[in-house]
C-alpha cells in the first residue's frame, strides 16, 4: 500500500472533523472544502478512533472497502462520535478536546495455522491487525492495540473477550484468523 502524501492525510483529518461539527451542530461547517485528490476516491477501508486527553472516546471502521477512502473517513468519524456503543455521543461543547486518529487498512489475509502455538509464532506484534471470527462472531483489534497488550497470548484472549467468549477460546477451538496492516496518522502528527 502506497502511504499517503502529508496534504493527502491532512485532507482526511479535515473531513473527520467536518464531518462530526457538522453533524453534532446540525449544519455545514463555514470553511471551504479542500478538493478531493484522485487517490483519496479510491475505495478502501478505514477506521477513525477519537480521543480525549489520550482515552479513548470512540472508534468505529469497517475491514472490507465498500466506499472512496474520503466518503469513508467521513462516515467513520461521523459512527465514532455518536454510535460507537461503548460511550455515550460526543458533545459539540467536547470537540476541541478531541484527538482524530485515522488508519488506513490493507485488504485482510487469512492465516493458515495448525494449532495456537503456532498463530502466535504468525502473528507479528506491533504490525499486525488481527481478525478473529468464530461462527458468525467477529472482533478486530487495530495493530496500535499491541501498545497496550504487548504479549500475543494476552492480545488474543482479550480478543476473545472482546467477541464475547473466554480468554481461552483461542487455545481451545480452531478460530478463523485474519491480519492486516494500516497506515496510521493523527491530529497530532500534522
Amino acid at each position: 500500500m502506497d502511504k499517503l502524501t502529508k496534504q493527502e492525510r491532512s485532507i482526511l483529518l479535515w473531513f473527520a472533523r467536518a464531518a462530526i461539527k457538522n453533524e453534532l451542530s446540525g449544519k455545514q461547517v463555514d470553511e471551504v472544502e479542500p478538493p478531493i485528490p484522485d487517490r483519496l476516491m479510491q475505495h478502501n477501508a478505514t477506521f477513525v478512533t477519537l480521543t480525549k486527553f489520550g482515552a479513548l472516546r470512540g472508534c468505529v471502521g469497517s475491514l472490507e472497502p465498500k466506499l472512496p477512502l474520503a466518503e469513508d473517513v467521513k462516515e467513520h468519524a461521523v459512527a465514532a462520535a455518536i454510535h460507537d456503543y461503548r460511550f455515550p455521543p460526543v458533545q459539540l461543547s467536547e470537540l476541541e478536546d478531541i484527538e482524530i486518529e485515522i488508519s488506513r487498512l490493507t485488504i485482510p489475509e487469512k492465516v493458515d495455522f495448525q494449532d495456537p502455538e503456532e498463530l502466535i509464532e504468525i502473528i507479528k506484534p506491533q504490525i499486525h491487525g488481527v481478525v478473529i471470527y468464530y461462527g458468525s462472531h467477529r472482533a478486530t483489534f487495530l495493530p496500535q492495540v499491541w501498545e497496550k497488550i504487548p504479549e500475543p497470548e494476552e492480545f488474543l484472549g482479550n480478543l476473545c473477550r472482546k467477541m464475547g467468549f473466554s480468554q481461552n477460546l483461542w487455545r481451545e477451538v480452531h478460530l478463523t484468523v485474519y491480519t492486516y496492516q494500516v497506515e496510521e496518522f493523527s491530529e497530532r502528527d500534522n
